[in-house]
C-alpha cells in the first residue's frame, strides 16, 4: 500500500426497498449463476435522477426500475422483461439501460414500453450489457461484461458515435468491465475491470482532429485494488476526483486526480457496494446502491459532482 489509509465515513440510509416489492422465497437464472444461487428478492444498482430529482435504479433480477422520490418514498417506476443493469436518462426522458440480457434497450416511462437499440455487434449478441457514460456530444459509451474475467478476459468496451448512431468496438480482450466515466476534459475514459481488482486508464487519442474520431491509446492501470471483488461503478466530481464502488468490500472509494485515495465511505450492512450517482441540493450528495440489502445510501461529499450531460438518441 503506498498510501496511509483516508478518513472514513458512515453513509446513511435514504432508502430501503419497501418489503412489499421483494420477491421472496423465488429465483432467477440471473441469481443461480451471478450470486451462486444466492437469495435475490432484490438486488439494486444503476442509479441516475431525473429531471424533477427522483432517483431511479434498476432491480436486475426481477426486470424493474424503481423511482424514489426525493423524501425516500419508493415505487416502481417501469416493468419489462429483461435484465437491466446500468441506466441513463436521454434528453427526451427516456432510459437507455444496458441489459445484461437484451443488449442495450430504451425504456419509455410514459408508455410503458421497451424496444432494442442494439443487441448484437457484426451479427453476434453482446456477451451481457453491464453499464454506459455519455459523452456532452452524445457519444454513448458502454460495457459488455458478460461472465469475462481473468479465465476468459473477452469483455468489450463499446462506443456508439452521436448523429450517425454507428456501433463501433474500441477496446476488447478485458477482464470484466464494469463502470466506467469520462474525465472533465474528455480526454480519458476511465474503466473499471472489476476481475482484474484495477480501474484502467483510456486515453483518447485524436491524431487528426475530427470530431468523434478518438482511438483508445496506451491503457494502463490507474488504481489498482485489493480485497473484495474489484472495482464496480464509477463517478466523477467537478474537480476530476473519481468515485469507486468497491463491490464485495462494502465501501465506496473517493481518489484524488492523482489516484490518491481521500476518502472511504463505509455502510453499516452488506458488501455490495455497487454504484453511484451524484445529486441532491447542489450537486453534493453521493447516493449509492447496497444490492445485497437493496438499500440505497447517500453521504454529502467535500465537492460537488459532475454535471450529466443528457442526448437523444
Amino acid at each position: 500500500m503506498m498510501f496511509a489509509a483516508p478518513p472514513a465515513v458512515m453513509a446513511e440510509v435514504f432508502c430501503r426497498i419497501p418489503d412489499k416489492f421483494r420477491r421472496f422465497g423465488e429465483t432467477t437464472e440471473w441469481a443461480q449463476v451471478q450470486l451462486h444461487g444466492a437469495a435475490a428478492p432484490v438486488f439494486l444498482e444503476g442509479p441516475v435522477f431525473d429531471a424533477e430529482g427522483n432517483l431511479w435504479v434498476t432491480d436486475i433480477p426481477w426486470g424493474r426500475l424503481f423511482r424514489i422520490a426525493p423524501d425516500g418514498t419508493c415505487e416502481v417506476g417501469f416493468e419489462y422483461d429483461g435484465q437491466p443493469n446500468g441506466m441513463k436518462f436521454l434528453a427526451d426522458g427516456r432510459l437507455l439501460v444496458a441489459d445484461h440480457h437484451k443488449g442495450m434497450v430504451i425504456c419509455d416511462p410514459a408508455t410503458g414500453k421497451s424496444e432494442p437499440w442494439f443487441d448484437r455487434y457484426l451479427l453476434e449478441p453482446f456477451l451481457g450489457c453491464n453499464d454506459l457514460t455519455i459523452a456532452k456530444n452524445g457519444d454513448i459509451w458502454f460495457t459488455d461484461q458478460g461472465q469475462s474475467g481473468w479465465h476468459n478476459p473477452n469483455g468489450r468496451l463499446f462506443r456508439v458515435r452521436a448523429g450517425t448512431g454507428r456501433l463501433e468496438l474500441m477496446l476488447d480482450k478485458i477482464p470484466s468491465p464494469n463502470g466506467l466515466v469520462l474525465n472533465k476534459a474528455e480526454t480519458a475514459l476511465y474503466l473499471a475491470v472489476t476481475r482484474a481488482n484495477a480501474v484502467w486508464r483510456c486515453p483518447l487519442v485524436n491524431a487528426n482532429g475530427d470530431e468523434g474520431a478518438e482511438v483508445i491509446s496506451k491503457v494502463g492501470t490507474y488504481i489498482q485494488m485489493s480485497g473484495g471483488s474489484g472495482p464496480d461503478g464509477l463517478t466523477i466530481d467537478a474537480n476530476d476526483n473519481l468515485v469507486v464502488c468497491h463491490v464485495g468490500f462494502g465501501a465506496v472509494w473517493l481518489f484524488s486526480d492523482r489516484g490518491e485515495p481521500m476518502l472511504r465511505i463505509d455502510v453499516p450492512e452488506g458488501r455490495y457496494t455497487t454504484n453511484a450517482a451524484y445529486g441532491g441540493p447542489d450537486n453534493r450528495w453521493l447516493y449509492f446502491t447496497e444490492s445485497s440489502t437493496g438499500t440505497v445510501y447517500r453521504v454529502e461529499m467535500p465537492v460537488p459532482g459532475r454535471e450529466i450531460f443528457p442526448a437523444g438518441v
